[in-house]
């Protein structure tokens, strides 16, 4: 049978390689080198929207006095996002003296953590595509390669989930350390109501968003493609065996000669040529070939 259009996009998007079969009509489904190379493109976009990311915001502190005033601070922070160390100086508009504060926060271990997984499912996709097409052979050896392809894929679908879910909520997280109006709550000098702070530009998080929204569709793609190598493996095979028809084993105890009705013939198996040579009154010897239990002459 042929896919439904409504599917076709999907079946090719989580890897699904459909190849009519001749003989039954049925679709053999393996996942194809197309499917990989959507692995790698969208594990591409995740992590290069993640870890290339840099950033910042810009904040103006207006004081009483003018000239202790300063109108540009400037405050840049990137991946891995240790904001602990994003050090700036702002004034205290007490005379010329500044103060040196830092962001809050460190949010490396969720970002990093999310591109680690990012990386490591690119370069598998990328092996896995030279393996598919080069030495499928190979690969299909012993059942060792689709067993180990079907591991590996459910291990990344989980890394995926977990991964996009801490990166979700660390980026949450991200968003309110870096928040301009939480960053001025930091400063001496705004807490003066004769000073005004006053936020000039946030930063623009659209990419890491977008980081957000990959993983969790790499997370889709891997969790889709769990089926397709699955039925590559030994066990699905094993488990679409039927056993044998047992009416063919029972066929034999009908056939056991049945009953020969030849062995009673019409005399009722009694079969017993009677011949006799006797003499009669006439002097004419009589001879009977009756077939019974008993033959008689005929006595005078």
């Amino acid at each position: 049978r042929v896919l439904s259009k409504d599917r076709k996009w999907w079946a090719a998007l989580v890897g699904c390689g459909c190849r009519g079969s001749s003989r039954k009509g049925l679709l053999s489904k393996r996942r194809h080198p197309k499917s990989l190379v959507a692995l790698r493109l969208f594990a591409i976009f995740a992590f290069a929207t993640c870890g290339g990311y840099s950033g910042g915001l810009r904040l103006s502190v207006d004081c009483a006095n003018k000239s202790e005033s300063d109108l540009n601070i400037d405050i840049a922070f990137a991946y891995p996002f240790r904001l602990h160390q994003v050090n700036f100086d702002a004034p205290t508009c007490e005379g010329k003296r500044r103060e040196k504060l830092s962001l809050i926060g460190d949010f490396s271990s969720s970002a990093e953590f999310f591109v680690t997984i990012a990386v490591f499912a690119f370069l598998y996709s990328l092996a896995a595509t030279v393996v598919y097409i080069f030495f499928q052979n190979k690969y299909r050896e012993n059942n060792r390669g689709p067993l180990i392809d079907f591991i590996v894929t459910v291990v990344f679908s989980f890394l995926w989930l977990v991964g996009s879910s801490a990166w979700a909520k660390g980026l949450s997280d991200v968003k309110i350390a870096t928040d301009p109006d939480e960053v001025l709550l930091l400063m001496s000098a705004c807490k003066q109501q004769s000073n005004k702070c006053l936020p000039v530009r946030s930063p623009v998080m659209s990419s890491l968003n977008t980081s957000v929204v990959f993983g969790f569709l790499n997370f889709i793609l891997w969790a889709g493609n769990i089926w397709f190598v699955f039925k590559e493996t030994g066990w699905h095979s094993s488990g679409q065996r039927h056993p044998p028809d047992t009416m063919e084993k029972q066929s034999s105890s009908y056939n056991q000669g049945g009953y020969n009705q030849d062995s009673y013939g019409p005399a009722g198996g009694y079969n017993q040529p009677g011949s006799y040579g006797q003499v009669g009154d006439y002097g004419q010897p009589q001879s009977y070939g009756q077939s019974g239990p008993t033959s008689f002459a005929n006595q005078i």
